[in-house]
């Protein structure tokens, strides 16, 4: 049973959108980006060159895609969230083959004018099925082990292909991601405490392979280990 469908009395249309917009978010999150221009442009002396005007010119076209974004009746992006998550996956494939390697890592896709990171994509693609998939699935079924495993694997697929770039970072962010959608769907908490657990001795074995025949990460991702662990080296 969708939430959408069966719930929804009032859905603002046309430019009433605008008035039903988290506008203290919005307002607060152009005060912390403004914090950072002024920053930037101190910085540089003064000036809005090299980098407070392209920050400046990012920050503008992101507002106007949200703004965008929100105006799309919020059905549009259910339905079009498995079509989204899928050409995302393909995107991260063709990584794999065709991928721009740079400082050891192939992340990026040659687009000519700009280089395309899919996994960024996947960052919003992931989170927009797993939300349709709950409000598909009914709440009684939400933490039976089968339909449990079907959101597991969505998250897990994608995670692969970026951890093979290798990009551990992103990587964690997309399990991360997936779980809080899960756990806000309902999923019951045995689930998490079995996986955080599994995580901790993960962990455990990651340090401890270090220097190991058996060594899990490249020598790179522990040196970010040990500068994170202790800045001062």
């Amino acid at each position: 049973m969708s939430y959408l469908e069966y719930n929804a009395k009032y859905v603002p249309t046309g430019f009433r959108k605008l008035m039903y917009l988290n506008w203290p978010v919005i307002i607060l999150l152009t005060a912390v980006s403004c914090a950072g221009f002024i920053m930037l442009f101190s910085v540089a002396g003064g000036s809005a060159t090299p980098w407070m005007e392209p920050q400046v010119k990012r920050f503008g076209l992101g507002m106007a895609l949200m703004l965008i974004v929100a105006m799309v009746p919020i059905w549009f992006w259910r339905n079009m969230a498995g079509v989204a998550y899928g050409v995302s996956l393909l995107l991260l494939i063709a990584v794999e083959f065709v991928g721009v390697e740079r400082n050891g890592s192939q992340r990026w896709l040659d687009l000519g004018p700009m280089d395309l990171q899919p996994s960024e994509l996947m960052k919003i693609t992931l989170v927009m099925l797993l939300a349709a998939y709950y409000d598909w699935l009914p709440t009684n079924k939400t933490s039976r082990p089968f339909w449990v495993l079907v959101p597991v694997l969505m998250i897990l697929l994608p995670t692969y292909f970026v951890l093979s770039q290798p990009d551990l970072g992103t990587s964690l962010l997309l399990i991360m991601g997936g779980a809080t959608v899960m756990f806000v769907a309902g999923v019951h908490w045995a689930y998490f405490a079995t996986v955080i657990s599994a995580g901790v001795a993960t962990v455990v074995a990651v340090l401890k392979s270090q220097g190991q025949s058996w060594q899990i990460l490249k020598d790179y991702q522990y040196r970010r280990i040990d500068t994170f662990l202790d800045p001062a080296n």
